[in-house]
């Protein structure tokens, strides 16, 4: 009945799309396996892609041809783009998206993707021959064999769902849980540890006075996520804010004594950075209200989503709660808000190809690696699907390095570091961030995948379009002279000092607040000169000559860095010899086995005098 498949993913949540995605179309047979087939790419959180670091990421997908930045625009109903009033290393950009429309378009690409085969059913087991996994075994008792398997479980492994005392088997609300593979790779010598995740309630938008909330509408202009030309929404729906108050937090108390949190029912540890509401308040107790983002869920739903108002309190308690909350004094609940635990795997247990270190063959990616967000699971599948294609075709694997992509910071993270909680990724987390802007993703990657054979030539052809427009517009802006006449009204507008004698657009462009719009809007001679290069073309130039000093800063500390990073370590180094370790150091080294002498300086509890105390050996 079954075939031999090059890889064989597991879930079809945005780890998995990617991941197969990625895999056939690099020439892979692929087989994608998930419990329903009507969930495909289900936003089991909030309908939103993108945000702070995040939208990095997707920019990043989409410039090595991954699908979750196209299927993003293709869904969005408001986008935003984040923190423009700082420099561009901090732009992020963000969609609200229509959730039956996300789901549906990357159901849509998937079955038009070459090579890529269905399964409804679910995984209970790996097939394992001489430490290398030959397949999966079945629900339904079927042995599907493989060359390589790449594991997407989300928060399916082991899943408890938490709503006050309710505590009910599943790995998202009405979703049985997935049993059997956790025991197993536990018994093939892997480490498991419990995480937790929530989700606040769904409402009906028709119950709810918005007159009584800030509104929040989408930017004039929209860029989006892809590279590629995708559409773009003609109208946008608005978000709205709404703050909780004493009195919502007086009532939410009332129900501690039940919530599974507090009583001990929960032992997996939450989001830091994405609190449920009952951690916040008894976290941050001196506040006397939180916000409130109340999103739309589509184009052609009433329901809600009350993002902010994560929970696990018993529903009759977050009901009159929420009731309490300017603008929903009427308000009707779809369903209430639930936590989640799951079983994960430290992610200090794989290689940065994704490939765990204990069995060959298998790739894990997403939530089982101890992420939370679409966008982290996303990155991770994708990576997981280029690599697992290229083992197949034993080829190296694909390694980003921290100064060549977010993705590249977000694996050595995690395979360094490991993580006790649910890994976000934010802009503080790339030291490189100057380097690793959202506006440049396909600049820094594009190539690197045309090579591979995963990036279109469709999209080769624009990046180099674009390249090379960029370079002309420089080009132009070091040469141009600007007269008074040309440029004073522009500088006289953003209170900059008047030119008396002629200077370089160049140089005009290095002043504060000046913007090549406002110049473009004001004089004719610059419209003149840059006539028929694109808004997108323009933008990067504008970026490249205003941080060019810092650009160059951090691609100096690059290079500086490079020789630790270029210094191998190899994979079976006894460190206990090395007498003038730590006993801490010789224990971590062990455990993760860096693979450069750059990883291990990044390894917690590795201090500078054991880097050194490597660096001098390796140098013997």
């Amino acid at each position: 009945m079954f075939q031999t498949f090059d890889v064989i993913v597991v879930g079809a949540g945005h780890a998995g799309c990617e991941a197969a995605a990625a895999a056939a179309n690099m020439g892979s047979q692929v087989l994608l396996i998930t419990m329903n087939m009507q969930t495909i790419a289900q936003m089991s959180c909030n309908p939103a892609m993108g945000g702070i670091a995040k939208g990095q990421i997707v920019r990043e997908i989409d410039a090595l041809g991954g699908y979750s930045g196209l299927v993003s625009d293709e869904s969005m109903i408001q986008f935003r783009m984040l923190n423009r009033s700082k420099g561009p290393a901090m732009w992020s950009p963000r969609s609200q998206n229509d959730r039956m429309i996300f789901a549906q378009r990357w159901r849509e690409r998937l079955e038009q993707t070459h090579n890529v085969s269905f399964y409804q059913d679910m995984v209970k087991g790996l097939l394992v021959e001489n430490g290398s996994v030959k397949g999966v075994l079945t629900g339904l008792g079927n042995e599907i064999r493989s060359k390589t398997v790449v594991l997407t479980n989300g928060t399916f492994l082991n899943g408890i769902i938490h709503i006050g005392e309710k505590r009910l088997g599943g790995g998202r609300v009405s979703e049985k849980a997935s049993e059997g593979l956790t025991e197993q790779l536990i018994s093939c010598g892997f480490e498991s540890d419990r995480l937790k995740t929530g989700t606040p309630p769904r409402v009906d938008g028709r119950s709810l006075d918005y007159s009584k909330m800030e509104e929040q509408p989408g930017d004039a202009e929209i860029s989006g996520f892809s590279y590629l030309p995708s559409p773009k929404p003609s109208t946008q729906k608005s978000c709205w804010i709404t703050y909780t108050n004493t009195e919502v937090h007086e009532h939410l108390k009332t129900g501690f004594d039940r919530s599974p949190m507090y009583t001990g029912r929960i032992g997996g540890t939450g989001p830091r950075y994405c609190p449920s509401i009952e951690d916040k308040i008894s976290r941050f107790a001196e506040r006397e209200r939180h916000q409130l983002f109340v999103e739309p869920e589509g184009w052609n739903t009433v329901e809600v989503y009350v993002n902010g108002f994560s929970t696990s309190l018993p529903e009759e308690v977050q009901y009159q709660a929420l009731k309490k909350v300017p603008g929903f004094e009427n308000v009707k609940f779809f369903r209430p808000g639930y936590a989640i635990e799951y079983d994960f795997f430290p992610p200090t247990q794989l290689n940065y190809s994704l490939e765990t270190k204990h069995l060959q063959n298998l790739f894990f990616a997403g939530q089982i690696n101890g992420t939370t967000g679409y966008e982290e699971a996303a990155c991770q599948g994708l990576m997981a699907g280029i690599n697992a294609h290229l083992k197949v075709k034993q080829q190296d694997p694909l390694i980003l390095k921290r100064s060549e992509a977010y993705i590249g910071v977000l694996i050595d993270d995690l395979i360094s570091k490991g993580t006790q909680e649910p890994y976000r990724m934010f802009t503080s987390r790339a030291e490189y961030r100057t380097l690793l802007r959202q506006d440049n993703a396909d600049l820094r990657l594009t190539e690197k995948s045309f090579r591979l054979g995963l990036a279109s030539e469709e999209r080769m052809q624009i990046m180099s379009k674009k390249k090379a427009e960029v370079d002309d517009i420089k080009k132009i802006a070091a040469t141009l002279p600007l007269e008074s006449d040309d440029i004073n009204d522009v500088l006289d507008e953003v209170f900059s000092a008047k030119i008396i004698e002629k200077q370089k657009l160049e140089k005009i462009l290095l002043r504060p607040n000046v913007q090549l719009k406002d110049i473009l809007r004001k004089s004719s001679k610059v419209r003149e000169a840059l006539s028929g290069f694109s808004t997108d073309g323009l933008e990067q130039a504008e970026i490249q000559i205003k941080y060019q000093v810092y650009i160059d800063k951090e691609g100096e500390l690059v290079k500086r860095m490079s020789q630790m990073e270029n210094l191998s370590i190899p994979s079976h180094f006894d460190y206990t010899k090395l007498q003038a370790l730590s006993a801490e150091a010789k224990e971590k080294l062990i455990k993760v086995r860096p693979q450069t002498l750059g990883q291990a300086s990044r390894i917690s509890g590795i201090n500078p005098s054991d880097v050194q105390v490597l660096l001098v050996y390796m140098g013997r």
